[in-house]
């Protein structure tokens, strides 16, 4: 199976990231974005999506910071997939986090787009702006080309419901990246392409 690592880097006036991400890792996670509450979300989805992510951030807020995340992760799983011949190309997961639920489904369809639905009150992000989950969403949607749909089902603490969205996420990228040995070398679409 050729390896599915890339590295991808982004430098502007706002950030300076290099990510590099193995879609066939074990979990393992060596990144400080210098905003606790986005490395502990961001954690949560390398963690349970089985991804290796390591890279080095800097940049002048939380906002050009998390965006420039999402760009660069969505990058990074698009050109990883390479030609996405054999993926399973959905997926979608259930997450509890104590008294909060939450899903997503991918389709890593080549084709971004992002619906959240998801109400946070502002409370427990330990200053974290609750709009930046949805901006983070969006951007990686968009530039990782998967049509995204994610779900706070109930919950009332907000840092609960955010990880309980970022492990789902993990889930569900995990199936979806997943190669079926009974479709390797085929792509998974009946149109016989996948936008790239």
């Amino acid at each position: 199976m050729t390896k599915r690592k890339v590295t991808v880097q982004r430098t502007t006036q706002e950030t300076n990231i290099s990510l590099e991400l193995n879609l066939d890792g074990t979990g393992k996670y060596e990144i400080s974005t210098g905003i606790k509450m986005l490395d502990h979300l961001l954690s949560q989805t390398i963690k349970h999506g089985r991804f290796d992510l390591k890279g080095t951030v800097s940049g002048d807020d939380e906002h050009h910071i998390t965006e420039d995340i999402a760009i660069c992760l969505g990058k990074a799983f698009n050109e990883a997939l390479g030609e996405k011949l054999g993926i399973v190309r959905m997926g979608d997961a259930t997450v509890p986090m104590d008294e909060s639920l939450a899903s997503v489904a991918v389709d890593l369809s080549g084709r971004g787009y992002c619906v959240l639905q998801a109400e946070f009150t502002k409370n427990d992000m330990r200053g974290f702006e609750s709009d930046l989950i949805r901006h983070f969403l969006e951007s990686f949607a968009a530039e990782g080309r998967v049509n995204l749909h994610a779900r706070v089902l109930y919950g009332i603490n907000d840092h609960h419901k955010a990880e309980a969205l970022f492990k789902a996420l993990g889930r569900a990228l995990d199936m979806a990246t997943r190669i079926d040995e009974r479709t390797s070398g085929l792509l998974p679409s009946t149109k016989a392409k996948i936008e790239r």
